[in-house]
């Protein structure tokens, strides 16, 4: 839904982003790939399963986004895939917690973002019954 926002760049990087969080926690389950997928269809980018973990640089991944806007936009949608699973791990946690270092939003927002991400997936999951 927000990911439409983001510039090209933006949007391959948050896919490698998405890839990292996704096997941060050593469980890279169904639920964290068919919210990847998602945002592969939301994008219009195929999915590239061929995410290496060595080759990931976070840093460096974390400079394509520049704008507060896409910055806000990451931690959103990145808030839904850490709340597909209904876990929200210490290295997820740790993970947000060092991209929030980079773009510097609020503690209060961060809260405020996981909240909604936790709706969101909930809320997905919901549908999905609906038209099955």
């Amino acid at each position: 839904m927000l990911l439409m926002k983001l510039e090209t760049r933006e949007k391959f990087s948050f896919l490698q982003l998405a890839h990292y969080l996704a096997r941060i926690d050593n469980d890279y389950g169904e639920k964290e790939q068919e919210v990847i997928l998602e945002y592969c269809a939301e994008m219009g980018i195929e999915n590239d399963e061929n995410f290496d973990l060595a080759d990931f640089d976070l840093h460096s991944i974390l400079k394509d986004f520049r704008s507060l806007k896409s910055k806000k936009i990451v931690i959103l949608e990145l808030m839904i895939l850490i709340h597909a699973d209904d876990k929200f791990d210490f290295e997820e946690k740790s993970l947000i917690l060092q991209i929030n270092e980079v773009f510097n939003l609020s503690q209060k927002d961060l809260e405020f973002y996981s909240q909604w991400g936790k709706a969101a997936a909930a809320l997905y999951t919901q549908g999905k019954l609906f038209i099955e």
